[in-house]
C-alpha cells in the first residue's frame, strides 16, 4: 500500500508566527520536496497574497518530476455561486492542474461563524469542488474541524462530506484543525467515516495537544491514504503533523511505502535546509532529523552501543540520512572516551590512560566545564596522557590590560610570554577586547615556529554565566569555535575569572588545530580574523 504524502509546509507552515518565505524561497524548498518524492506540494493561497500569486506563476514554468503543485483555497461565500466568487476564481487562475479547497464540516462552524443555513453549506461544498472539476481541475476536500464537529453532529458532519463526493473531491482530508483529539478518537471516527463513505480520505492533523503525529498514524491504520504535514512539524500555534516524524514511521514501522525508493535519507538534509531557509534554528532533539535523535550520553548506554548498535537506537540513523554521536559529559563511561578518541582518529590500543582522563572530565565538569560540544579540548586531554605526546608550546605567562584612552577610547593590549622547543617567546599584541589581544598576542609570538597558525580561523565565540546569583563573581564557561579551511573544532573553559577561562579556551583551541595540522595539512589558507571577544 502506498501512502501519498502531501506538504503543506510553503501555506500551513508559514503559519508559525516567526516564518516568512520569499516567492524565491518558497520554490527552492519545493524543489527539495520534489526531490523527495513527495506527491503533492501545497504552493499557497493564490487569492490572498501577492507572494502566493508569483509562486504559482514561477511554479508553471517550471518541470516537476514527481509532486503535483496544488493551489489551497475555501469553497464560495455563502451568497454566492462559484463562478461569482474571487476565491475560486484566483484558484483558476493559478494555473494549478489540482486544487485544495476548505469547507466546514462543524454545525458550530456554519451557524458562528459562516452564520448560514446548513443546507446552504451543503450547497457551497458540493457546487464549488463541482465548478473546479468542470473546469479541469482535481480537487481535494479538506473538511476543517472534522473532528470537533464529528463529535457535536456526526450526522451532519457526514453529509457535508458526502457533498464534497457528489461533487467530485478525488479526496476527502479529514482535519483536526483545532489539534485537540485524541489518537483513540481519531481512529474511532475514521472508522466510522469510512464505513458510510466510498471517497479515498486523508488526514490533516495539529499539534496542540502533542499527538499530530499519533493521530496522522492512527488514521492511516484505520485506512487513510493520504497524510497532510509540514516539515519539522511548522505551523500555526503548537505547529502541524510532523512529517519528518510521520514518513520514517510509515516506511520503516508500519511498512507502507510514501516516498520513491532510497528517498528516505534525504530526510536529514530536507530538515535542516527548510530550517535554514526559515531563517530558524533547528530543533536538534527533533525525532529521526535531530543531531540528539542518536547522540548517546550515558556511559552504560555508550558501552552496549559498542557492542551493537542497536542496542540503545530504535533504528539505523543513515537510514534518514542521519549520524550517531558519541558524547562526553560527566555521566560518560570508558566506553564514552574510547568511541570519541576512535572517531577522531586516535589509535584504541593505546589509550591507556582513559580512567585517569574520564576522572578529570567528570571534576572540571563538576567546576563548570562542559564538553558535550567541546570535542577538541577531550581530545587535547587523551593525547596529554601519552608519554610521547610533547605539546607544541607552553605557557609561562601573560597579562592583560583594559584602558580607556582619551580620543582613542576602550583599548586592550595583551602580552604573552611562551617556550617553543626551549626558546622562550616574548611577544604583546593590541586588540579591541582582552581576548583579541590574548589571541593576537599569542599566534604572533608562535607564528614564526608555526606559520599554520594564520590560517586558524575564531570562527565564534560563546560566554555563559553559570551561577547568576553569585553577581560579577559568577563561574563563568567560554566556548570557542576555529575553523581552518573546512576543519572546525570547539574547546573549553571555566573559571571565576573570565580572562582564565578564554585564555583555557583559545590556548587549546591553538593546541588542538596545531596538533592536527602535523598530522593533516588544512584544506585552505583562511587568515586569521579572531572575534570581538571584549565581552
Amino acid at each position: 500500500m502506498t501512502i501519498q504524502i502531501y506538504d503543506t509546509t510553503l501555506r500551513d507552515g508559514t503559519q508559525r508566527t516567526d516564518i516568512s518565505l520569499s516567492a524565491s524561497d518558497k520554490l527552492n524548498i519545493a524543489r527539495r520536496l520534489d526531490d523527495l518524492g513527495v506527491a503533492f506540494i501545497e504552493g499557497g493561497w493564490p487569492g490572498s497574497n501577492p507572494k502566493d500569486v508569483e509562486f504559482f506563476q514561477r511554479a508553471a514554468a517550471m518541470t516537476w518530476n514527481r509532486a503535483v503543485i496544488t493551489a489551497f483555497g475555501a469553497t464560495c461565500g455563502v451568497d454566492r455561486t462559484p463562478q461569482d466568487d474571487a476565491n475560486i476564481q484566483a484558484l483558476l487562475g493559478s494555473g494549478a492542474s489540482c486544487c485544495t479547497v476548505v469547507g466546514k464540516s462543524s454545525t458550530l462552524h456554519v451557524h458562528d461563524v459562516l452564520r448560514t443555513s446548513l443546507e446552504n453549506n451543503l450547497r457551497i461544498i458540493e457546487q464549488s469542488i463541482a465548478y473546479l472539476r468542470a473546469q479541469g481541475r482535481a480537487v481535494i476536500y479538506d473538511a476543517e474541524h472534522l473532528f470537533d464537529g464529528y463529535k457535536l453532529d456526526p450526522a451532519y458532519t457526514l453529509e457535508t462530506l458526502k457533498a464534497a463526493a457528489r461533487g467530485g473531491a478525488e479526496t476527502i482530508v479529514l482535519c483536526d484543525t483545532n489539534g485537540g483529539t485524541m489518537p483513540w478518537e481519531v481512529a474511532e471516527i475514521v472508522r466510522s467515516i469510512k464505513a458510510g463513505l466510498d471517497t479515498p480520505l486523508g488526514i490533516h492533523t495539529h499539534n496542540d495537544g502533542e499527538c499530530a503525529v499519533a493521530n496522522a498514524l492512527a488514521a492511516v491504520r484505520e485506512g487513510c491514504i493520504q497524510v497532510q504535514g509540514t516539515v519539522n512539524g511548522y505551523g500555526e500555534r503548537c505547529g502541524n503533523a510532523n512529517l519528518c516524524s510521520i514518513v520514517p514511521d510509515l516506511e520503516l514501522k508500519l511498512g507502507l511505502r510514501c516516498l520513491p525508493e532510497d528517498s528516505l535519507e534525504k530526510l536529514f538534509d530536507l530538515a535542516h535546509y527548510v530550517a535554514e531557509v526559515a531563517n530558524l534554528a533547528p530543533d536538534e532533539h527533533l525525532a529521526y532529523v535531530g543531531r540528539a535523535a542518536f547522540a548517546h550520553k550515558g556511559g552504560i548506554h555508550v558501552a552496549a552501543m559498542r557492542r551493537n548498535s542497536l542496542s540503545y537506537q530504535h533504528i539505523q540513523p543513515e537510514q534518514v540520512g542521519n549520524s550517531m554521536q558519541v558524547v562526553v559529559s560527566e555521566l560518560s563511561g570508558r566506553g564514552n572516551l574510547i568511541s570519541k578518541a576512535v572517531e577522531h582518529g586516535l589509535d584504541s590500543s593505546d589509550l591507556t590512560n582513559v580512567s585517569q582522563v574520564l576522572n578529570e572530565v567528570k571534576d572540571l565538569e563538576a567546576r563548570g566545564f562542559s564538553f558535550e560540544a567541546a570535542e577538541a579540548s577531550v581530545m587535547l586531554m587523551l593525547k596529554r596522557q601519552k608519554e610521547d605526546y610533547r605539546p607544541p608550546f607552553e605557557l609561562i605567562d601573560f597579562s592583560v590590560i583594559v584602558e580607556h584612552r582619551q580620543g582613542r577610547g576602550i583599548f586592550a593590549e595583551a602580552t604573552v610570554k611562551v617556550r617553543v622547543d626551549g626558546e622562550v617567546l616574548h611577544t604583546a599584541a593590541e586588540g579591541n577586547g582582552p581576548v583579541n589581544a590574548l589571541d593576537s598576542a599569542l599566534r604572533k609570538a608562535l607564528s614564526g615556529h608555526y606559520p599554520e597558525v594564520a590560517r586558524f580561523h575564531l570562527a565564534d565565540y560563546k560566554v555563559r554565566i553559570l551561577d547568576g546569583n553569585n553577581g560579577t563573581a559568577a563561574t563563568t564557561r567560554v566556548l570557542i569555535d576555529t575553523q581552518n579551511g573546512t576543519k572546525g573544532w570547539s574547546t573549553v573553559g571555566a573559571s571565576a575569572n573570565i580572562i582564565e577561562a578564554s585564555w583555557r579556551a583559545l590556548a587549546d583551541s591553538v593546541e588542538y588545530g596545531l596538533m592536527v595540522a602535523s598530522d593533516q595539512p588544512a584544506v585552505a589558507n583562511t587568515p586569521s580574523v579572531a572575534a570581538q571577544a571584549a565581552r
